[in-house]
């Protein structure tokens, strides 16, 4: 599923527009788009990295695009809790407290 052109200028373009374009351009558009691996998979990798890494800002608009993107509710439930044995149990908690919200906030249902 293609990102929505010019989401980053939306969001940060004000403030940043250098980054905006290249997140825009070069993230969403060419890293994104790369055939090697599905856009569900690439969700599945990137909300991996943000949970670990703990980057809770970025986690709740990855988290509805990997719904977007195919990934069930149940499959990033498990990630989750899967990574709270490698990333910690901090970062697992934090998670799911994002998720849920993401899930309220998407009308998804378990």
């Amino acid at each position: 599923m293609p990102h929505e052109t010019h989401t980053a200028r939306k969001a940060f373009g004000d403030i940043a527009p250098a980054l905006a374009g290249y997140t825009d351009t070069v993230l969403f558009g060419e890293v994104w788009e790369r055939p090697g691996l599905s856009p569900r998979d690439r969700s599945l990798a990137t909300v991996a990295s943000l949970v670990s890494l703990y980057r809770g800002n970025e986690l709740p608009f990855h988290l509805k695009k990997a719904l977007e993107n195919g990934v069930r509710r149940d499959e990033l439930i498990e990630l989750i809790t899967h990574l709270a044995f490698y990333s910690g149990w901090p970062t697992a908690s934090t998670a799911l407290a994002i998720a849920r919200r993401v899930f309220e906030e998407a009308g998804v249902e378990s």
